[in-house]
């Protein structure tokens, strides 16, 4: 009890604003730190915290990354409202203490711009930091531990210099587990032994492909497949997939918004997974979820998992299939916690090797470069058995995967068999209960070996692959990046997407068709609007193999669109060509679309070298045809960036 007395008051709270789940496993990261420095510390999601609640606490730790145009995540928004609210007062957080994180991306310009805007902003509301703030860049040869471990180093110094412990009170240590906030129990303590060897016996085999259950996720939409269809050549080295979803009813969406998916894992994975850890006759006996909160208070403690209540009965196979990612790369703290659960010697100081900072690179050596599963660590380290009332503590949360929808104009809705007549509809229109919403996806099948050999399938990718016509599915739709509106209809785009890249240019160019062709007049005649053209700058390896919707820019263009198609097939000839060679190649092009008519550049594809590629060729660009210095195009550029001309959406 003295000890309970001590530490009372010495909290933390832990924030997070993330788009695929970086950030929130940095922030639960940054939880376990503070519990282990006795703070009763208490991780969410920005929004679901309000700017007063910041100042009950000792110190508020932050992870946040950066999305779109150097926009804060959707779980971070309504915070970030809140915060740049005119009525907050100087002064107002002076008394917030509070150390934050970004996870950024060099190749956008915009580099952990989130992070920045809101650390100034604290700062200008008085708030005070305990330790210099910290950035990641995706592009590290180690990813973002190799940022995230010494500045959490630096940290953790830091809050035993500004909060030290009382006397007599020491730091939990790193080889003491720490109790999860939620623990699984059968529903029925006396079925775990009396039917378990029943139920294993009375198990049979399907096929493996995930089940058709619905998710039950907040905010979801029903869609049903209406299509699945290989867009490569069979003989081509990758699988990408046409992917056509349709919704009851009208859901609104623009260029740049994103589909997410949940993925399921597969029955093959499950089963391995079970027999590993010898669950195999508990695997279907129902379970759920209780708090080992003493005071019974589960608020700060928020839900066991995001799709699936406390109250909720489930089964470990269920987890495992629907809810825990068990073929995820693991982090640092994934191998800590395993340590405690072998009884070999050997085993335990090789896990507790990949949790410790000068190793890191033999970390990376052995998750992130032979992309190795957790299953597969489980299965190399078969002297690990994990209690499986822990599980959901130690295996991370399938996040849905999130996609750039490839429809727009009059490809986003159909009626049965009057598609063309329902391009125009706007948001009063009366809808009729055979109009559905269509999305459009193109998603390339992850599938390669590794330096190690082994076969290697995306979680999600491997799912869609998986899907038939007909089957429903629970998916959500979100605002994206690119904000291409209909005042903009009136100046040129460039656009550059190689690959699955150019999915969201193929949603841009047809809702501008749509907003270009007007509406009709009284003379029930359509009026065209003469504009510039827009130019596509496609890249690809072949012509023949993965020159994806071919056919339709040769049928637009056909129509009379004012577009222009460029192609770049980098494996068709000797010397390769890439999107960042085509737009030198049409520098007076480029230059008369952004520069006289004061045209939009929208970039989309992998992340990496591409975006500062072709944002290099820009430059040039204005140097040659503008006839500027080096300095003043690149002034140039940045005028576009602030102005809104110059949008990338990368992944």
């Amino acid at each position: 009890m003295a000890i309970e007395a001590a530490l009372a008051g010495r909290t933390a709270l832990v924030l997070y604003g993330s788009e695929t789940g970086n950030a929130q496993d940095v922030a639960e990261e940054l939880g376990r730190m503070a519990e282990r420095l006795r703070f009763s510390t208490q991780v969410s999601d920005f929004n679901s915290v309000s700017i007063k609640q910041l100042l009950q606490h000792s110190v508020v730790l932050i992870s946040v990354s950066t999305t779109g145009q150097g926009d804060l995540p959707g779980n971070a928004l309504t915070f970030w409202r809140a915060l740049r609210s005119k009525r907050l007062q100087p002064g107002c957080l002076k008394r917030l203490q509070f150390a934050s994180f970004g996870l950024g991306d060099t190749s956008y310009p915009k580099f952990n711009w989130a992070h920045r805007k809101l650390y100034n902003r604290l700062i200008q509301l008085g708030a005070e930091r305990v330790c210099d703030r910290g950035e990641s860049d995706e592009q590290h040869p180690e990813g973002v531990d190799g940022s995230f471990i010494p500045w959490s180093l630096k940290l953790r110094e830091s809050l035993l210099q500004a909060y030290p412990l009382p006397e007599a009170v020491e730091q939990i240590p790193d080889d003491v587990l720490l109790e999860p906030k939620w623990l699984l129990q059968t529903s029925d303590t006396a079925e775990l032994s009396s039917t378990s060897s029943a139920r294993s016996t009375d198990y049979v085999e399907t096929p493996d492909v995930p089940s058709e259950d619905l998710l039950d996720v907040p905010n979801s939409l029903t869609a049903t497949i209406a299509s699945n269809t290989r867009v490569t050549l069979d003989t081509h080295w990758q699988d990408v997939r046409h992917l056509t979803l349709t919704t009851p009813g009208r859901q609104l969406y623009t260029p740049g918004d994103i589909l997410t998916i949940f993925p399921k894992n597969f029955p093959s994975d499950v089963n391995q997974f079970l027999s590993a850890m010898k669950w195999t006759d508990i695997a279907d006996v129902p379970i759920k979820f209780i708090s080992t909160s003493p005071s019974g208070n589960t608020a700060a403690q928020g839900q066991p998992l995001p799709n699936l209540m406390p109250g909720s009965s489930t089964t470990l196979r269920s987890l495992l299939t629907n809810h825990l990612d068990i073929m995820a790369i693991p982090r640092r703290s994934f191998f800590s916690q395993l340590a405690h659960y072998t009884s070999d010697t050997y085993h335990r100081d090789r896990l507790l090797e990949f949790t410790d900072p000068q190793y890191i690179d033999e970390l990376y050596d052995y998750t992130t470069r032979p992309r190795r599963s957790i299953l597969e660590v489980l299965q190399e380290f078969e002297s690990v058995q994990i209690p499986w009332q822990r599980v959901c503590s130690i295996i991370p949360v399938m996040r849905g995967r999130q996609f750039s929808i490839a429809s727009g104009g009059r490809l986003k809705h159909t009626t049965l068999g009057e598609d063309s007549r329902r391009d125009g509809l706007n948001q009063g229109d009366e809808v009729d209960d055979a109009f559905k919403t269509r999305f459009e996806l193109l998603i390339a099948i992850v599938k390669y070996r590794t330096v190690i050999k082994r076969l290697r399938q995306g979680v999600c990718s491997r799912y869609v692959a998986s899907l038939k016509p007909g089957q429903s599915l629970s998916v959500t739709l979100q605002k994206g990046g690119l904000g291409v509106s209909k005042a903009d209809s009136d100046r040129p785009v460039v656009m550059v997407g190689p690959g699955t890249g150019v999915a969201p240019m193929r949603a841009l160019i047809y809702e501008r068709m749509a907003l270009r062709q007007g509406v009709l007049d009284d003379a029930n005649e359509k009026r065209v609007k003469q504009v510039p053209r827009d130019v596509l700058f496609f890249g690809c390896r072949n012509s023949n193999a993965d020159y994806f919707f071919k056919d339709e820019w040769q049928g637009l263009q056909s129509e009379g669109v004012a577009l222009d198609v460029f192609p770049a097939f980098s494996r068709d000839q000797r010397s390769k060509v890439y999107v960042q060679d085509l737009v030198r190649t049409h520098a007076s092009r480029v230059y008369e679309a952004l520069a006289t008519h004061s045209g939009i550049v929208c970039i989309c594809g992998s992340s990496g070298k591409m975006p500062q590629a072709v944002r290099e060729a820009l430059i040039e660009v204005f140097q040659q045809e503008g006839t500027l210095s080096r300095e003043e195009a690149e002034a140039y550029m940045d005028g576009m960036e602030k102005s809104g001309r110059y949008k990338q959406e990368t992944w």
